[in-house]
């Protein structure tokens, strides 16, 4: 039976450090992190992710400012916001929470956030430094990922690793950072043939579609660490997009959901806000 990467232990650990380095940012440089949430419209789940974010932010002692807009809300009106939060000092961390209204066009607001604040990861001048092993902001559930990777103590050179999905936001970077660890990477997506054999060969399998309870057994390897990354609801439950009764049965290490990789993806957010209190004041 496999062992669980308990995303809630593992998120408490990193908020325990960060805590320390807050309190050290204060006494050394008389800066409080502070993190601003963006949210266009009225979207109930991008409202639990931000309510949970700024609970997040409050625990540890990070600066939290969340600004709604109205769903009417033009482009050039929240082109015009970011600029000003942009130019502000009191702001370390600024992210406009997705989706956003039709009117509005996502990647030009994402490229609108300073890089130098884009602590979702998303700008493409942060993509671009993940690519060619710089220094950037990497995107929260991919960082996630390889930390609870990481703590199962199996290394992940020379691993076979299978990315199921190629989102911006999950699945190509993700990617990235495995192949930046050494791993043999195979990206996989919708039009990949013989999926469930590429699976079962996977020695780490990202599972990131949307899609509930996708993975089978059958897509497992023995042995494997199966990090899940779906959240649908199903008949009011949360389901990820792994079987878990069955990928545990022959798994190594798993992921629950919930209580996996959501929770660390929302540690990461808060490290890299702090990161960037740290770096650029």
């Amino acid at each position: 039976m496999a062992e669980i990467i308990d995303g809630k232990a593992l998120a408490q650990k990193v908020k325990a450090e960060l805590v320390k380095r807050i309190e050290k940012l204060k006494a050394d440089k008389g800066i409080v992190p502070g993190l601003t949430v963006i949210l266009v419209g009225n979207d109930p789940a991008s409202e639990t992710y931000v309510n949970a974010k700024h609970k997040d932010c409050v625990e540890v002692g990070i600066k939290s400012d969340v600004i709604r807009l109205p769903e009417t809300t033009t482009q050039e009106e929240l082109l015009a916001l970011i600029d000003k939060l942009n130019k502000d000092k009191t702001v370390s961390g600024l992210l406009v929470q997705l989706p956003v209204p039709p009117q509005i066009d996502e990647k030009a607001i994402i490229r609108a956030i300073d890089p130098k604040k884009d602590v979702d990861g998303f700008h493409v001048t942060n993509a671009g430094a993940l690519f060619v092993k710089d220094d950037g902001f990497i995107a929260c559930t991919p960082k996630g990922i390889i930390e609870m990777i990481k703590t199962t103590g199996v290394p992940i050179s020379g691993q076979n690793a299978v990315v199921v999905g190629r989102s911006n936001i999950v699945g190509k970077p993700v990617a990235m950072l495995l192949l930046n660890e050494n791993a043999t990477v195979t990206i996989c997506h919708s039009r990949t043939r013989n999926l469930q054999e590429i699976c079962a060969n996977a020695d780490i399998l990202v599972a990131a579609i949307g899609i509930p309870e996708y993975f089978t057994g059958d897509y497992i390897k023995e042995g494997a660490i199966v990090i899940d990354v779906g959240t649908s609801k199903v008949a009011g439950k949360l389901k990820g997009d792994v079987v878990f009764e069955q990928a545990a049965k022959k798994a190594a290490y798993i992921t629950p959901v919930p209580g996996g990789v959501g929770l660390m993806t929302r540690a990461m957010l808060l490290e890299n806000t702090v990161l960037a209190a740290e770096m650029y004041g």
